[in-house]
């Protein structure tokens, strides 16, 4: 196997090591400690992870807050409809991923009078609509806000159970501000009030990454120099691009805080649609630490990983963390590469 092939990025997980849930209180949550240094693995938790971290380092965050983005109708036929809400492409068109059968012009029901119109049909179920209530074309805020009222968190497909109240508190991290993300940054959802307020006390900073659906689309191409990353806004504002600009001890919280430093740095853009595929071909130039959870076979994600510490390390501490039962995925344990 070598670093190109997607086969190689594969790895057995058992069912039962996928997290439905999380794990309360938060600071029990496992934390796998790298030191590449060292080439020491240390098994730890939550409650320890300042105990870790470099001391003048600076903690840059995901800010992002997840929409309630998935709702339920049906068509005037009767027929069941999901839909998974994306993002606005205009003041009044909106791009869905739809579950169930529809065409040009069909109509789809919601609860609180909400109607769609689809427009138009693309590939992978992605459909291009337009909101209605009482006959008015609804803009992106309107829509926002009625589906704050009567959507649903969008858990991963992974966490085979439908989500509930509890989600709305627990799927989203306890600093999330700029809505827009419909998958949360789940690094972050490991730390409670009392370890942000710690964060605060600390060097740290905030960028915005709206996380989309292509978080969760698998990596297609055999060969990974090949694959074509998708894309997803992002906003820095002037007092975290100083602040990244200056520090050369950066501790990304989360893959998606760390795709965002890294576009900027070799863009130098502070806004616009970041799609940038860090791997082992393509590895971090500023951000020296990572905080990430454990990611699905073979995703851009877990390529992102090998890019700090290698595919075969990765590999060799992802089975460490199987053979320890550490839990996998978006609410899962954690890991440290120091």
């Amino acid at each position: 196997m070598n670093d190109e092939a997607l086969e190689s990025y594969n790895y057995h997980l058992p069912q039962e090591l996928i997290s439905l849930n999380p794990v309360f209180p938060k600071n029990n949550a496992k934390l796998l400690v790298y030191k590449r240094e060292t080439d020491t693995i240390i098994h730890s938790n939550f409650g320890e992870f300042f105990d870790f971290i470099p001391k003048d380092c600076l903690i840059v965050l995901n800010d992002t807050k997840v929409i309630k983005a998935r709702i339920f109708g049906n068509k005037k036929s009767g027929g069941k409809i999901e839909l998974l809400y994306h993002n606005a492409l205009d003041c009044d068109t909106f791009k869905v991923q739809i579950k169930g059968k529809v065409k040009n012009g069909d109509e789809i029901i919601f609860s609180n009078n909400l109607r769609a119109i689809i427009k138009e049909c693309l590939d992978n179920g992605i459909r291009i609509i337009q909101f209605y209530k009482d006959s008015k074309i609804l803009n992106e805020n309107l829509v926002l806000k009625i589906l704050d009222e009567i959507g649903c968190m969008p858990l991963p497909p992974y966490i085979k159970r439908k989500s509930n109240t509890n989600d709305e508190k627990t799927y989203q991290s306890v600093f999330a501000k700029n809505l827009g993300a419909i998958a949360a940054p789940t690094a972050s959802l490991h730390f409670d009030d009392n370890a942000f307020a710690k964060i605060k006390s600390l060097n740290h900073c905030f960028v915005t990454l709206h996380i989309g659906a292509g978080t969760f689309f698998g990596v297609e191409s055999s060969n990974i120099k090949n694959h074509k990353m998708h894309t997803e806004t992002f906003f820095i504002n002037q007092d975290s691009k100083e602040k990244i600009d200056n520090s050369n001890e950066i501790l990304c919280i989360g893959t998606t805080a760390c795709r965002c430093v890294e576009y900027y740095t070799r863009s130098k853009k502070l806004s616009g649609d970041c799609d940038i595929f860090i791997n082992p071909f393509n590895k971090p130039i500023k951000t020296k630490y990572l905080l990430t959870n454990f990611h699905l076979p073979k995703s851009s994600l877990l390529m992102l990983v090998s890019a700090f510490i290698g595919r075969e390390k990765t590999l060799e501490i992802y089975q460490n963390a199987i053979d320890n039962k550490y839990k996998f995925y978006s609410y899962g344990d954690g890991m440290l590469i120091l």
